[in-house]
């Protein structure tokens, strides 16, 4: 028990730091290309008013943004308020960066979850399918679909669905995450759950080909193993040689694979969210970027890098638990 505590707690730092390191250089990367821009965030700005400015009224809202200060300058001061833990003031939003990011997440992590469970469960029992029945008609039609829903666009599948679904076929609504005209506090969680079925659904079809592909051969060379061999002499059944000795083994890099596809969820939220107009992260940071919202943009990227690594943390601190060898290796 105090090893396995001890574990936690060096992984936990050794990420702590390397968090920490790859916010810094992400705030870097990401302040230089937004600087880069061809975009000029001011006269966004003024458009987004709607109303007149005078060359004044102009230069006082330059100053007020500092768009002509150093990139340094600009980079530090933004720098040192976000130490105090302000992320600025949204352009388009009129409203703070944080209030922003945390009434957006909520939705946003409630599909990205329910995506994220569906390719994990989907992929991973599609991936034992396939590998249990090795080159017969089940694996060869899965292994087909898994192809073609890798190389499929999340913005196409998702108009085809909502055209499908919800045009023709009327068992969905057509967007939004709550009935049209109906107040926040008068949804019901069934409600929510039924908006966020069709865009949870498409979102997992972006990830969970790869985990069912990768867990097909990971299960393939498992069944292809001496101590497989052995247990089949013994006169172990196939079903009992995956419960037995192959979940373990193939269990560890579908985690890992599963973790991994934060990021990749996260950027196929953007499509799936403007596709199905569901108020997330996504539709927010498209929004941000077409209007050049940079105090916005800064403020989401940073935010998706910080989820992304937390997500692989608690990866790491998983394993131990599904495979002991791990463990030994730690101490």
């Amino acid at each position: 028990m105090k090893g396995t505590c001890r574990r936690i707690i060096r992984i936990f730092l050794t990420n702590s730091l390397k968090i920490i390191s790859l916010l810094l250089a992400v705030s870097i990367v990401s302040f230089v290309l937004v600087s880069a821009s061809p975009v000029d965030p001011v006269q966004q700005y003024i458009l987004g008013l709607g109303t007149a400015v005078s060359p004044q009224q102009r230069a006082e809202i330059e100053a007020y943004w500092g768009v002509n200060e150093p990139p340094m300058e600009r980079y530090l001061g933004w720098l040192s308020e976000l130490l105090r833990g302000n992320l600025g003031e949204s352009a388009i939003y009129r409203r703070p960066v944080a209030d922003i990011i945390g009434e957006r997440f909520i939705n946003s992590l409630a599909l990205m979850l329910c995506a994220w469970l569906l390719a994990g469960v989907i992929g991973f029992g599609l991936g034992c399918v396939m590998g249990m029945y090795q080159n017969r008609w089940p694996d060869r039609i899965i292994k087909k679909i898994c192809y073609v829903l890798s190389s499929v666009p999340t913005f196409w599948l998702g108009l085809v669905f909502l055209l499908v679904f919800s045009v023709w076929l009327k068992w969905f609504p057509v967007g939004f995450s709550s009935p049209i005209g109906v107040l926040s506090s008068e949804v019901s969680i069934w409600q929510k759950l039924y908006h966020l079925i069709l865009p949870a659904f498409t979102l997992s079809l972006m990830s969970f080909a790869n985990i069912a592909l990768h867990t097909r051969q990971k299960l393939v060379d498992v069944r292809n193993s001496e101590y497989v061999l052995f247990a089949r002499a013994r006169g172990e059944g196939e079903w009992t040689i995956l419960r037995r000795h192959g979940l373990r083994n193939i269990l560890l890099p579908a985690m890992t694979l599963q973790f991994a596809s934060f990021a990749e969820l996260f950027g196929g939220s953007v499509m799936a969210e403007n596709v199905f107009s569901y108020p997330g992260l996504g539709s927010a940071v498209a929004a941000a970027g077409l209007n050049s919202d940079v105090p916005l943009l800064l403020g989401v990227t940073l935010f998706s890098a910080l989820f992304v690594c937390i997500g692989n943390m608690i990866a790491n601190l998983l394993y131990g638990v599904i495979d002991p060898r791990i463990q030994e290796a730690g101490r």
